[in-house]
């Protein structure tokens, strides 16, 4: 049996996890590497990193913290931002990165996922996709990039399945309207798009109940749940929402629990 994953998801801009809504930040929580040092003793199944700060000043710094992080990463670790082209993509995977996340630049210029899916294989190439719901679009929901700044011309359904066709082992997909809001992922979108395509589809955006996560697979289709917020200020968070979800009858990966010796001086340091 097919078992779901729970993927607690990092979003980093100017060196430090800050939280969204609305695809905004709005406040600073703490630093990638204690986080990531958590999740590895709290059971979750994945982790993504996403660095979303609006230049590209700090793409350097940012390697260097992935590559500080994947020595401390004892699951498979997604790393996303900034991505242009395929060595972009070649250099998180360089430093450890076990899959790439790519969003605006492949919405721009379609033939970069297959470019990547060359480089570094389809089974490591996710491709993520932000949409707002909008009824002049076919399916419903327009795609946004730019970390939604920029609105494009293309419909949610149909880019999810072009970039399947064009070489995405995954699909991320995140609701402008529900992000950071606690009211749970869009059902419909998600819906819409695990119906309609034939990849893995990790759900993201506005979980503020393990019950949401539950909706997410049940209701919405999704492989996998992803989640942000939430595990910030919850002890033990992402070891309570796998019990969540297996207690809901959901087959869940057995989870692993590591001790991690944190070093006296880490070469990490937030900027």
């Amino acid at each position: 049996m097919r078992k779901h994953r729970l993927i607690a998801t990092l979003l980093v801009a100017g060196g430090t996890v800050v939280q969204t809504r609305k695809f905004k930040p709005t406040n600073a929580v703490g630093n990638a590497f204690t986080a990531v040092d958590f999740f590895n003793g709290w059971a979750v199944d994945e982790i993504a990193i996403l660095e979303i700060s609006r230049d590209r000043s700090g793409v350097d710094r940012f390697i260097e913290i992935v590559e500080e992080l994947s020595r401390r990463c004892f699951v498979p670790l997604s790393v996303g931002g900034k991505i242009e082209q395929a060595e972009d993509a070649l250099r998180y995977v360089r430093v450890g990165a076990d899959k790439a996340v790519v969003n605006t630049a492949a919405s721009d210029r379609p033939e970069l996922i297959a470019e990547i899916a060359d480089a570094i294989g389809r089974q490591s190439l996710v491709v993520s996709i932000d949409a707002r719901r909008d009824e002049s679009m076919p399916s419903g929901y327009r795609v946004v990039v730019d970390c939604a700044r920029r609105d494009t011309d293309r419909d949610a359904l149909a880019w999810a399945q072009e970039a399947v066709e064009r070489g995405a082992g995954e699909l991320l997909v995140n609701a402008v309207e529900n992000d950071g809001d606690k009211r749970g992922y869009d059902i419909d979108l998600m819906r819409i798009v695990s119906g309609g395509t034939r990849v893995p589809l990790i759900a993201m955006g506005g979980v503020g109940r393990w019950e949401h996560l539950v909706d997410g697979i049940r209701l919405g289709g999704a492989d996998a749940v992803a989640a942000g917020n939430i595990f910030h200020y919850t002890e033990h968070s992402t070891k309570k929402a796998k019990e969540f979800l297996a207690a809901a009858g959901l087959p869940m990966r057995r989870s692993s629990f590591y001790k991690v010796a944190l070093p006296r001086r880490p070469k990490y340091r937030p900027f």
